[in-house]
């Protein structure tokens, strides 16, 4: 007799087909068990419409009543109420034959009789049998056997409801550039933005990312990342400028040098500009300017006497500070 190839863990396929069978009978005998508990507990206990009035004698209550039966038979307060409510879902004539208790309670979460009934009728295509998975699936539960990236990522999300749990899964799943190179460009940035909520990580971040090249182009390219970068940069040698004139025993010789070389810079403008004027001024000789350059001449020679009348002030008074209109016309508003 030639030997039989298929294998099924350690039995042959044909032996695995007798257990199989045998089982059948045994889950169809739980299933007769478990809707004959329901089917007294719903005897003793029939399902009420909630009223929300409560009971009139709390000991003899629904939850008291099935507890003192559950005791009574040796099972457990959930499973007698659960069986209770299963019955009360399936009449008799509705239950199937060859269809386990677990999917029948499963099913029973279908809140429309009819389409309960028509349900259990009509398993997945392609499948001759319910399956506890696939009733879950019917219903919109979570399977215990996930086959869909949807159903996974449920799995996934169910498994890491911990923080501790979640923070180690996805350090793990950002260290596979396969996964990590699927995620899209938005949801990365989003990453990142959720990462760096910590302003010591930004910060180790952000300098790690401009020492790049190409990053720190495309970032300057900003106008407003560019500003403020060199806010933080004049902003930071301020501090530094008051730090040092605070702490440093040199402070005062160095002001002393600063006021120096302002002095000087200024006269050097001032001598710069006159030259400057001197050079060019001459050559408007019998030239005509026209009503465009006039204009555009007059606007600059009114801001150098803005300038100028500012110098003076700073010179008097040693205020620097300016009106908003100055304050535009340098910054040639």
């Amino acid at each position: 007799m030639p030997e039989e190839i298929d294998n099924v863990g350690e039995v042959t396929l044909s032996r695995y087909e007798q257990i199989v069978a045998e089982l059948r009978d045994v889950v169809e005998q739980q299933t007769r068990g478990q809707f004959t508990i329901g089917d007294r507990a719903l005897e003793i206990e029939p399902m009420r419409e909630t009223s929300g009035g409560a009971s009139a004698d709390p000991e003899w209550s629904v939850t008291a009543t099935l507890t003192r039966l559950a005791e009574d038979i040796g099972l457990k307060f959930s499973t007698v109420k659960s069986a209770r409510w299963t019955s009360s879902r399936w009449p008799v004539d509705r239950r199937r034959k060859g269809v386990s208790h677990t999917v029948h309670r499963v099913l029973a979460h279908i809140e429309i009789e009819e389409e309960r009934f028509d349900a259990i009728l009509a398993p997945p295509e392609g499948k001759v049998r319910w399956t506890v998975d696939d009733a879950r699936r019917r219903v919109g539960n979570r399977v215990e056997t996930p086959v869909t990236p949807e159903e996974k990522v449920t799995a996934i999300h169910t498994l890491a409801q911990d923080d501790q749990v979640a923070a180690a899964v996805t350090s793990d799943f950002l260290k596979r550039p396969e996964v990590t190179a699927k995620v899209t460009q938005v949801d990365k940035a989003r990453v990142v933005e959720e990462f760096t909520r910590d302003e010591q990580v930004a910060s180790t971040a952000a300098t790690n990312l401009l020492r790049r090249p190409d990053v720190a182009f495309k970032a300057m390219s900003d106008d407003h990342a560019r500003f403020q970068v060199n806010h933080a940069q004049n902003e930071r040698s301020r501090q530094a400028r008051e730090h040092f004139e605070d702490t440093s025993p040199v402070a005062p010789a160095v002001r002393s040098i600063d006021r120096t070389v302002e002095f000087l810079d200024l006269v050097t403008a001032c001598h710069a500009f006159v030259a400057a004027a001197g050079r060019t001024v001459p050559g408007l000789r019998d030239r005509q300017l026209s009503d465009v350059e006039r204009t555009i001449v007059h606007e600059n020679v009114a801001r150098v006497r803005a300038v100028l009348d500012w110098i003076e002030q700073a010179v008097d008074t040693g205020r620097v500070d300016m009106d908003d209109e100055l304050a535009a016309m340098l910054r040639g508003e």
